[in-house]
Parts: structure tokens; sequence; C-alpha cells
């Protein structure tokens, strides 16, 4: 591993533990040659999901895209970032998880919205009108009556 501040590639590991629920390795290392003190992480690497949009092009799975988009559908909702990672972890390794490893954008919004629907009705909204690309207010009053006939047939099935 190359020392940020010499760029020496000779290091030693003083401690290593599992980081990211132990999707990930964290090192603490020492450069042998300056002494500098630095950290790393180690992950398994993964075949890369490949995403189909709308128009048909393909581009590969940009978590950091996703991430852009939750935090917009949840600003000044008082959800916070470690929340909104959880939900792109979550994601990620749901898509990892499946045999093919080409996915529809339309699937992967679909998977945000339900797990948006969990936690923030008002993110959800959010979300829901540019990832459906609401026309007007028809849109939202649709969505929001059935978000609440879902939530109605709910509370009669408890």
């Amino acid at each position: 591993m190359q020392c940020p501040s010499c760029q020496n590639t000779d290091s030693r590991v003083l401690e290593s533990r599992a980081a990211d629920g132990g999707r990930s390795v964290r090192r603490r290392r020492e450069c042998l040659n300056c002494d500098f003190r630095f950290t790393t992480y180690e992950r398994v690497e993964t075949v890369p999901i490949t995403v189909i949009k709308r128009d048909g092009c393909r581009e590969l799975f940009n978590r950091t895209k996703v991430l852009h988009g939750l935090s917009r559908a949840c600003d000044k909702t008082g959800l916070d970032a470690a929340r909104l990672e959880t939900v792109v972890e979550n994601l990620e390794l749901q898509l990892q998880q499946r045999t093919a490893k080409e996915v529809a954008s339309s699937e992967i919004g679909e998977l945000v919205l339900k797990e948006l629907k969990q936690i923030s009705e008002v993110a959800y909204i959010r979300f829901a009108s540019v990832y459906r690309q609401f026309r007007g207010i028809d849109d939202f009053v649709s969505t929001l009556e059935t978000m609440n006939t879902e939530q109605e047939h709910l509370a009669a099935v408890r």
C-alpha cells in the first residue's frame, strides 16, 4: 500500500477490524519509511451492476447518484445521512444478490420508493414526483389517494 505522505510502498499493519457491518476491513497502517500513519479499507470486489436507462443506454450502477436523489427527496425531512446511506447499502446488496447483473433503472426506482414509503411519506412523494415524472397536481393527488387506500387496507387487516 502506498503511503499518502511519501509514496513509499512499504508499510505495516498496526490494527485490523471489520467495518461496514462486516462488508469491509479497516486497517491502520504505518509507513516504514516516514512513520506516517494512515487508514485503508478493503472490501470484496463485486461484479459491476449495469443499469439499463429509460432510453436503452447502459451505464454502471452509481451509488452516489442514488444517494444524491435520496438526499434531495429527504431534504428537510429530518432523516439523517446515515439512514440514507443504509438505504443505498441495502439497495446495492439486493442488486448484488441477483443472478442477473443488468437491472432496469425503473426497477431501482421502485426499490427506492419501497424503502422510502417505510421511512418517510414526504420523501416518498418527493422522490416519486421526479422518478415518475409527475405532470401536475392530479399526479400528486392520485399517488396520495393510493397511499391512503393502502394504509386503510393495512389498518383493516390489523
